[in-house]
């Protein structure tokens, strides 16, 4: 209630003082106007006055050459002393009854035809009625002239026509010549159709502000012409004078500083009420995040957890902020590195992503990955670090559920590969043994014989037969050896391996997938190549699953053809920093559609194929950095490559350890 009486007083005094200047601008705002209407019509009674007393000069001439007292040289005289009073005449040209031209103010030569099309039919219209008519203003020669209005005075005697004379008013001249230079300087003054369309205008004093218009209609017989008048004075001022404009300031003042003021407690009130709600809405926001929010100040004191963290270490914020390290959530075994982390903190040497283990309150370790960053203020200076911290627990089981899995895949694809070579791997043991047993019985012959009758044994020959019967064992032992390294299951480790010596242990279970189908197989392998970083069982399946494939793509080409190369070689250009190894077959090569689908997991060109071969091979391509590729073979067939790192090795602290 204290608001309402002071308001009131001051609306009132306000809106009287708003009413005085705006009254009085009103009455002046109606003055002008009245005053430009009387100019108006002082200027339209100008204009027809000079083009009446024309028309009377003219009516003269007319009626004199109607009484044949006219000849073209008279006539020339009288028309240019009319000229000479009427300079916004362009032109006065005398017509016969025919409408040819009988004398002119000009050189031109004319006739009707050579009148516009209005001028035509105010001809004939003043014909008709047989009174003076006014054309309505055209422009001349394709807009290259001014706009021109033409006069068409009839001549008749004894009722026949006899001719006509044609004045020619220049439209510019008639504005220039007849409206006054201190009303031209005052007002922009424009002649128009009745549709308001601008035929032309004259602005001494620059263009009207269109705030007092006014159109008065020239009487003109035959044309419809408005005169038209734009001001070019401005709307009066609000404020007539200082005293009223100091007054109506100062009022203006009080409502501003009382507006200020309501304005301000408004946005007090509201800036209050937007805080509330930004400060519940990052609440909100902080409780449902799943992430660890941690802040610190340069102290490495904690300022800020939110209930992910707590709900993460199991302990509540109250017992957290204020924290100084060591920090409760820090594992004991950890707790060196924790320490060195931090002084690097304190010492600006941040490190954005690291992965350790936090404690939580029963005892439980977890593993996290901590991201670190500088915490700023609004004037950019660093206040302290700001963490985010996610537990990766869940990414760990996940990881090592894959691993585990890929590992099963890939003793499942050896055992595979395994199954495969069974009936040849009992066919390739059989000779073995059976050379074994044959050098046996030989032997016991030879001691059978001895026991038999007097003939001595002879000990070379049953050396002989031991020696070729040991060699023969361990031929077998050698197979089985391999058979038995190749689906052992274990973890995959990568150390340094000669390439020629894992084809040497390998080239047997190639030799017996190729011998049933009559492929040849030759290794160009140098025994000088660098050791390559490897895991020796996955490149050992990754050779005889890219060996079995080139194998079996060579069943429909003739047994001459049927070539299967494995190369191991050093190319700067391919591989600069390790080594290439390539499986080239002479087959039937893969097909575009093939090539897309490839590598895919389940895809296989064979009826009873699992789609895994090729698939697993990339993937342990891609365990040892490299990737495997293939293209067309230049003899047919196709080009199987992938590169291993080349084993290097660096002084460190004068101590050897080899690094890829």
């Amino acid at each position: 209630m204290r608001w309402i009486l002071p308001v009131s007083l001051v609306l009132l005094i306000v809106s009287t003082l708003l009413w005085l200047p705006w009254q009085a601008q009103r009455t002046e705002a109606t003055e002008r106007q009245e005053q430009l209407i009387a100019d108006t019509l002082w200027v339209e009674q100008t204009v027809r006055f000079q083009l009446s007393r024309d028309e009377q000069n003219l009516q003269l001439v007319a009626s004199e050459i109607v009484a044949e007292n006219m000849q073209p040289k008279k006539w020339h005289e009288r028309v240019q002393v009319l000229r000479r009073n009427s300079r916004e005449m362009q032109r006065i040209v005398w017509l016969d009854a025919a409408g040819k031209q009988v004398a002119s103010t000009d050189e031109i030569s004319f006739a009707v035809a050579n009148l516009s099309t209005p001028a035509q039919v105010a001809l004939q219209h003043a014909r008709q009625r047989r009174t003076p008519q006014y054309s309505q203003p055209v422009p001349q020669r394709g807009n290259a002239m001014p706009p021109a209005m033409d006069y068409l005075l009839p001549m008749f005697h004894g009722g026949q026509y006899t001719g006509a004379l044609v004045a020619t008013y220049s439209i510019p001249s008639i504005l220039d010549e007849m409206i006054p230079w201190w009303f031209a300087q005052d007002n922009e003054i424009a002649l128009t159709d009745e549709d308001d369309n601008v035929i032309d205008s004259r602005a001494s004093g620059g263009p009207g502000r269109s705030v007092y218009v006014h159109r008065h209609p020239l009487d003109l017989p035959g044309a419809n012409l408005l005169l038209r008048t734009n001001s070019v004075k401005s709307a009066p001022r609000l404020l007539p004078n200082l005293l009223v404009g100091s007054v109506i300031a100062l009022s203006l003042g009080l409502l501003w500083s009382l507006a200020a003021l309501w304005r301000d407690i408004n946005r007090r009130l509201a800036t209050e009420d937007a805080l509330r709600k930004q400060v519940a809405f990052r609440r909100a926001m902080e409780d449902s995040l799943v992430t660890g929010l941690r802040a610190r100040d340069l102290e490495g004191r904690i300022t800020y957890v939110n209930p992910a963290f707590c709900e993460m270490v199991g302990r509540p914020a109250d017992e957290l902020v204020g924290s100084v390290p060591p920090m409760p959530y820090w594992a004991p075994e950890a707790m060196e590195q924790y320490q060195e982390r931090f002084s690097r903190i304190l010492a600006g040497d941040i490190t954005p992503q690291f992965e350790t283990i936090f404690l939580r309150a029963n005892g439980e370790r977890f593993p996290v990955l901590v991201f670190e960053s500088p915490l700023l203020d609004d004037a950019g200076t660093q206040t302290g670090w700001m963490g985010s911290i996610l537990d990766v627990s869940e990414r760990k089981r996940i990881e090592d559920l894959n691993r585990q899995q890929q590992e099963k895949l890939q003793a499942s694809a050896r055992l595979a590969s395994m199954g495969e070579l069974a009936s040849t791997l009992a066919h390739e043991l059989n000779q073995p043994l059976a050379a074994i047993s044959s050098y046996t019985t030989g032997a016991l012959n030879l001691l059978q014989s001895q026991s038999d009758g007097p003939r001595p044994v002879d000990a070379n020959v049953l050396r002989a037969a031991l020696e070729k019967a040991n060699a023969q064992a361990q031929r077998a032992g050698h197979i089985i050896r391999s058979v038995h390294a190749f689906v052992k299951k274990r973890e995959p480790t990568r150390e340094p391996v000669s390439v020629r010596a894992v084809l040497d242990s390998l080239l047997p279970l190639i030799e017996l997938q190729a011998r049933p189908h009559f492929v040849t197989v030759q290794v160009d392998v140098s025994r000088a190549l660098p050791a390559v970083l490897a895991d020796r069982v996955m490149l050992e399946q990754v050779l005889l699953n890219l060996t079995r494939n080139g194998i079996e793509a060579m069943q429909d080409v003739s047994p001459e053809r049927r070539l299967l190369r494995i190369h191991a070689a050093t190319d700067p250009a391919v591989a600069p920093n390790g080594v290439l190894i390539s499986v080239i077959d002479r087959g039937h090569g893969i097909s575009a559609a093939v090539a897309e689908r490839l590598y895919s997991p389940f895809f296989s060109t064979k009826a009873d194929g699992m789609g895994m071969g090729l698939n697993i091979c990339r993937s342990m391509v891609e365990f040892h950095g490299g990737t495997l590729t293939h293209e067309p073979n230049r003899q047919s067939g196709t080009v199987f490559r992938f590169v291993l790192p080349i084993q290097a090795t660096q002084k460190i602290s004068n101590r050897d350890v080899i690094v890829a």
